[in-house]
C-alpha cells in the first residue's frame, strides 16, 4: 500500500516564481530517498487556490526518514519570507487504497 502526502499552500501572486522555482531547482533531489515514488507540484488555474505538492512513498515509515533526513533539512533550509503565504493550507496525509493509470 503506497503513502501519499499532499502539502496545500497557499502563495500570494507576487511569490509564485519564487515557490515554483524552488521547486525546479531541487528536482531531482528528493529522488534520492530510500521508499519515494513520485513527487507532484501542482500548480492552481484559479485564483484563492493552493499550489499542492504531493510526494508518494512506499510506506508511511519512509516518509517519516525523510523528514528526519538531513536532505530534508537542507530542502527546508532556507524558506521563504513568510510574507509570501497566505493562511490555510497545511499537510494531509492518506493511504493509497485504489490507483489507475494508463
Amino acid at each position: 500500500m503506497r503513502y501519499v502526502v499532499a502539502n496545500r499552500v497557499f502563495v500570494k501572486p507576487d511569490y509564485c516564481l519564487e515557490f515554483e522555482q524552488r521547486f525546479k531547482n531541487r528536482a531531482g533531489q528528493i529522488n534520492q530517498q530510500p521508499g519515494f515514488v513520485l513527487m507532484e507540484v501542482l500548480k492552481p488555474q484559479s485564483e484563492n487556490t493552493p499550489y499542492v505538492v504531493l510526494t508518494h512513498w512506499v510506506n508511511e515509515q519512509a516518509f517519516q526518514n525523510w523528514i528526519g533526513s538531513e536532505d530534508f533539512k537542507l530542502a527546508h533550509k532556507n524558506p521563504m519570507s513568510k510574507d509570501a503565504f497566505m493562511d490555510g493550507g497545511g499537510l494531509e496525509q492518506y493511504d493509497v487504497i485504489v490507483s489507475s493509470s494508463v
